[in-house]
């Protein structure tokens, strides 16, 4: 056997004869499928409660249902990864209810809203993948949960775990004036035909999806593990071009275009075939080797395609062009019109940070003011939409009431938070709250600052947040303070831009938690007062000296 053979067999990939685990987490899919957990959560856990739940679900399986247990409350950041997981369980649970597209009926928000209230101590958070993540969750709890939510067409199934994930798509997907097409019979299509499957729940590792037509690229194509983006062939054909290999985490890189057209109607196909090529070639062996990305990027884009085709479409695509460049702002916050005459209005939660009572003032506005629906979107904010132009203003107003602001400020705006220490076992340092005072703390030291910039905060170097690709970018560590105590802070990352380069790295440059907003201020002021005419921020990182960036 050649060489080359041999190290890819190491790897673990189905596809060259290899079925053997080889590592637990391999062990434990082939044991048992992740998707038969629900039957035991229904049957024995809720009812015999958490001390009779097997580790093995407890740690794994679990997360094909959403669930993962939280962290135990008082375990500082120091600890994070060197206590056991029992140590660090508490026994209650995260849950994630995957929200295809971000679209929600008045129907579905309410009872995402009453299961806050009533299972989730009133938590609810509005993810970067268009999904709400409860806390508080009860083991007990859960299959009445799955009752109410299924009750209504929504579900926790491969909402995490080594499944293919919430579809994520433009919140204004239909309505938008300037969209390339609607994606969502697309995600509808996907979703309904493989989502649950047993196809698709055992994979290597996550795989992230993207379906959309938006001109702002709101679903930031870039960095999912397969993309759809809406783009028009010569022939005026609007259909997609197809993206692979996107990530960020501690190895990030870009998703490779296919160069290929794909038609609607062949979206299905197509995305059923490269999840296939991860199944079978991805690397197993090694849990932070096991993205698609890893595996594109050993291959290269055509050989990918080629692969692709030849193996598992069993036809040849076209060629097809790539998509026009994004809009300067991906996040749909505003009041805008739609293509029917109404408007959309999008607004922006503290990093996307709501509550079971807020959720329902938001559809009680949505029905008072638009049609009742609403979207989430990938920068953890909301859109209302389907509202006459002559009311736009009264609900801009009715929501800034409950502090949700639909023309905010740039912080307000475009600083998004992972979960952090609060709730999160890998994290290191407190997030979400950390934004928010942040974004208070620098409008009122820089109230008149209008120019886009991002400002990104991660718990943990995991980059659920996307520091890599933010202005500035903040990734959770322990650092020394000015008395030679650790203290929680973060490293600092300047002048990500989402497919063109990632967030450079100062030597040394580091805040403690404490600093965070004196830093933040001195950068932007420098920024401002330096910045040419149309300059970004992150442009101007490329040409500033490590002195002008500290």
């Amino acid at each position: 056997m050649p060489p080359s053979v041999k190290r890819k067999r190491g790897e673990g990939q189905w596809a060259l004869g290899y079925h053997e685990p080889l590592n637990k987490n391999e062990e434990n899919k082939k044991n048992d499928d992740g998707l038969n957990v629900r039957q035991r959560i229904i049957d024995v856990y809720s009812k015999a409660g958490f001390d009779s739940i097997d580790p093995a679900d407890l740690r794994g399986r679990f997360r094909w249902f959403g669930l993962y247990t939280q962290r135990r409350p008082g375990i500082d950041g120091g600890k994070t990864g060197s206590l056991p997981d029992e140590e660090l369980d508490d026994r209650y649970f995260m849950l994630r209810v995957r929200i295809d597209g971000g679209q929600l009926s008045p129907a579905q928000l309410r009872t995402i809203a009453d299961i806050a209230n009533r299972y989730a101590r009133g938590t609810a958070d509005v993810t970067d993948r268009q999904n709400i993540q409860y806390h508080w969750i009860a083991i007990e709890d859960v299959p009445a949960i799955w009752e109410a939510l299924e009750s209504v067409g929504l579900s926790t199934m491969e909402a995490c775990g080594d499944t293919p994930r919430v579809i994520i798509g433009c919140p204004l997907a239909g309505i938008a004036e300037d969209e390339v097409i609607d994606g969502t019979p697309q995600i509808h299509d996907v979703h309904d035909r493989y989502i649950g499957t047993k196809e698709f729940s055992n994979l290597p590792r996550k795989f992230k999806s993207a379906i959309s037509g938006c001109t702002a690229h709101c679903t930031v194509h870039e960095i999912n593990d397969v993309a759809f983006v809406g783009t028009v062939n010569a022939e005026g054909v609007a259909g997609y071009q197809a993206f692979v290999g996107g990530g960020l985490s501690t190895n990030p890189m870009f998703a490779k275009s296919l160069g290929v057209f794909v038609k609607p109607e062949q979206v299905h196909e197509v995305w059923k075939a490269i999840i296939s090529v991860f199944r079978d070639y991805g690397y197993r062996r090694l849990r932070h080797r096991a993205r698609i990305k890893f595996l594109v990027n050993d291959w290269g884009a055509e050989r990918f395609r080629e692969v692709v085709e030849k193996e598992y479409l069993g036809y040849a695509l076209p060629d097809g062009p790539e998509p026009a460049a994004p809009l300067p702002r991906r996040d749909h916050v505003g009041i805008h019109p739609q293509k029917d005459g109404n408007f959309y209005v999008g607004f922006a939660p503290r990093v996307g940070r709501v509550n079971g009572d807020l959720l329902n003032v938001i559809a009680d506005l949505a029905e008072e003011y638009g049609s009742g629906r609403v979207r989430t979107t990938a920068e953890q904010k909301m859109v209302i939409l389907d509202v006459p132009e002559e009311r736009t203003r009264a609900l801009a107003d009715a929501l800034a009431e409950h502090d949700l602001q639909v023309n905010p400020s740039t912080f307000r705006r475009q600083t998004m938070a992972c979960t952090g220490i609060e709730f999160c076992k890998l994290a290191i340092v407190e997030t979400k709250q950390r934004g928010m005072d942040l974004i208070e703390e620098l409008e009122k030291r820089l109230p008149d600052f209008d120019q886009p910039l991002s400002i990104n905060i991660n718990g943990c170097p995991n980059a659920c947040a996307r520091i890599q690709v933010a202005d500035i970018g903040l990734k959770g560590q322990l650092v020394v303070d000015d008395n030679g105590a650790q203290v929680e802070g973060f490293q600092i990352h300047l002048g990500g831009r989402l497919g063109t380069t990632f967030g450079k790295k100062v030597r040394g440059l580091k805040t403690t938690a404490d600093g965070l907003a004196d830093y933040v201020e001195r950068v932007v002021r420098t920024y401002d007062e330096q910045r040419g005419d149309g300059e970004s921020f992150a442009e101007w990182v490329q040409r500033a000296s490590d002195a002008e960036l500290q």
